[in-house]
């Protein structure tokens, strides 16, 4: 659903930028399409009163930066035209999996650029499209514990599971619902998701979005991970104040002048999941 709204609303972004261009020149046409970018600047502008320390004005501007284009790569590109053009690999004998998860009004092509790196490598994974886009996040823990029963079955253990912004809530409701039925506690790596919840979910739509709240009751009932790295960044313009992306007990890595959606292109997060797939790849399942 969310691949077939942004659809849509890419069509309208460029329809009305072309009415504009066409009536008030081509100049004004391109400041209308590069108006989500701008309006995306103040996301960034207000973190320096709502995180403490501030982060300063340049590492601001660099996030934002790296976030026009990761937003424009995502909402734009991979989510609404290339959601499956990286289908979920199994290759016979793979030893280790990983199961992506996405975050709220995303889709399975948030995770392109990492699918196909763990494709070269030759490392299963699966990577479902939450549905539906804006019911409960409970109801994302059936798909969340069918990607992990397809990747034990091929590797014989439970997979890496790495999920961005509320993708890690679908993993801890996943957890709350199936850990019981494992005997194998999950390494899981996390980034921005709003772990205490967010106070820009108050602008969200759904029921997901509710969840999302700060001191939401819901929020407050969600289980731990047992295993698990949280990455945030204080230039987090959708996940904020930053520490709400660090859950009690987990291994927090600051990543400084990335924005929410630029979290999943960061070194620092894929140099981390690697060394996870190697660590499994030399282990023997963990009990609990």
């Amino acid at each position: 659903m969310n691949g077939r709204l942004q659809r849509i609303w890419m069509v309208l972004r460029l329809a009305l930028a072309l009415a504009v261009g066409w009536l008030a020149g081509w100049g004004w046409g391109l400041l209308t399409l590069c108006l989500q970018s701008l309006v995306l600047a103040f996301g960034f502008v207000q973190l320096r009163w709502v995180n403490r320390p501030a982060p300063g004005w340049g590492q601001l501007l660099r996030a934002w930066g790296g976030e026009a284009i990761a937003s424009e790569l995502a909402f734009s590109w991979r989510q609404p035209w290339r959601e499956w053009a990286e289908p979920d690999h199994l290759p016979a004998g793979a030893r280790v999996g990983v199961l992506l998860v996405h975050g709220f009004s995303c889709n399975r092509g948030r995770w392109n650029g990492w699918m196909r790196r763990l494709r070269r490598l030759g490392i299963a994974f699966v990577a479902p499209s939450l549905e539906p886009a804006f019911g409960s996040i409970d109801a994302y823990a059936d798909e969340i514990e069918a990607g992990v029963r397809r990747l034990k079955a091929l590797t014989g253990r439970m997979p890496v599971l790495c999920a961005h912004s509320m993708g890690g809530l679908a993993l801890r409701a996943w957890w709350r619902r199936y850990g019981d039925g494992h005997d194998e506690a999950p390494r899981a790596i996390t980034l921005g998701s709003p772990h205490q919840g967010t106070r820009m979910a108050a602008l969200g739509m759904g029921v997901n979005a509710a969840q999302m709240r700060q001191g939401s009751a819901w929020l407050a009932d969600l289980p731990g991970l047992p295993d698990l790295d949280c990455f945030w960044t204080p230039c987090d313009q959708v996940v904020n104040p930053a520490e709400t992306a660090i859950l009690s007990g987990a291994r927090a890595h600051r990543v400084d002048s990335v924005g929410h959606m630029g979290l999943v292109h960061s070194g620092q997060a894929w140099r981390c999941l690697q060394t996870t797939l190697a660590d499994s790849s030399f282990s023997t399942p963990r009990r609990i």
